[in-house]
């Protein structure tokens, strides 16, 4: 048996190492939890709860009628557990591509649908998460969120081996959905053009394309990939208008007409962002709105 003063000084040598210890991340019940992500912590991680606000829907999402029909068909597969692809939405920024996968949380949840939200610092983790996932009785989503990767950087090895050949390479109940504003994830740099003409005596690499081809190959590994691209006048404002009236809706006062006027300003507003787009649509309601009110007041 320990004697006191062993035990005191054992218990205060346990209260300092305490704070050095990685936390403990307790089993996530996908019952009632619709979204998580993914926390790293020294060598280990694991999954947080998130929350979900469901607050995007499908109908919500305008000027992508192509890309929304493909998007939501693989997702049927996927959630009938059928053969489906993994999906790249690549493209110009704010332009609904995060928007669509939390519209996919928000009309899919009640049918077994669950969002696991991973950075890409973590990547290299996701085949240990992913096998703790497949026999649960649950739809695991896999979302990575703007991402891309630096030339030298070699973090998407392990998002490849996920990938690798067809979504039958992991189990039925995981898709991975990802989006960046790059088409190939990687840059493909001039000086590989220069380096392929250059003398392999001055220290350049003999099978160039071959290492061209391992670093845009990531993309190939989804099978689904869908672009989205700066939006036309009309659309822009089309969306203007949807966010104006989802505003209108929200608030306790009586909103004024979109107007032609307000049409002016809008565009006015997308030219010094430099872009059409769904978030800065909505980021132009915003602003509006919050300038009446004060002129209000």
């Amino acid at each position: 048996m320990l004697s006191s003063e062993l035990n005191a000084r054992l218990l205060a040598l346990l209260d300092r190492l305490e704070p050095a210890l990685p936390p403990r991340f307790d089993p996530v019940d996908f019952e009632d939890v619709l979204a998580v992500g993914y926390q790293s912590a020294g060598v280990g991680g694991g999954l947080v709860p998130m929350q979900a606000a469901l607050d995007q829907r499908f109908s919500d999402l305008l000027a992508m009628d192509r890309q929304q029909q493909q998007f939501r068909a693989n997702a049927e597969l996927f959630l009938k557990g059928w053969p489906c692809n993994h999906v790249l939405l690549w493209g110009a920024r704010g332009t609904g591509k995060s928007s669509l996968v939390r519209a996919l949380l928000t009309d899919y949840y009640d049918r077994g649908l669950r969002l696991i939200e991973f950075a890409k610092a973590d990547l290299g983790r996701l085949p240990q998460v992913l096998a703790q996932l497949a026999d649960l009785p649950y739809h695991f989503v896999v979302f990575c969120d703007d991402l891309s990767f630096e030339s030298g950087d070699t973090g998407y090895q392990a998002l490849k081996t996920v990938l690798e050949g067809s979504i039958a390479s992991v189990p039925s109940n995981l898709m991975v959905v990802a989006t960046s504003n790059r088409k190939h994830l990687v840059p493909e740099l001039a000086a590989d053009n220069l380096a392929s003409t250059g003398d392999v005596r001055d220290g350049g690499e003999v099978h160039l394309a071959d290492s061209i081809n391992e670093r845009i190959s990531l993309a190939d590994r989804f099978g689904l990939s869908l672009s989205f691209y700066q939006y036309a006048q009309a659309d822009y404002l089309d969306i203007c208008r949807h966010a104006y009236g989802q505003m209108a809706a929200q608030v306790d006062i009586a909103l004024p007409k979109f107007d032609d006027q307000m049409a002016i300003e809008a565009s006015r507003f997308a030219i010094e962002r430099g872009g059409r787009g769904g978030r800065v649509a909505h980021q132009f309601v915003r602003d509006w709105v919050a300038r009446w009110l004060m002129a209000q007041s």
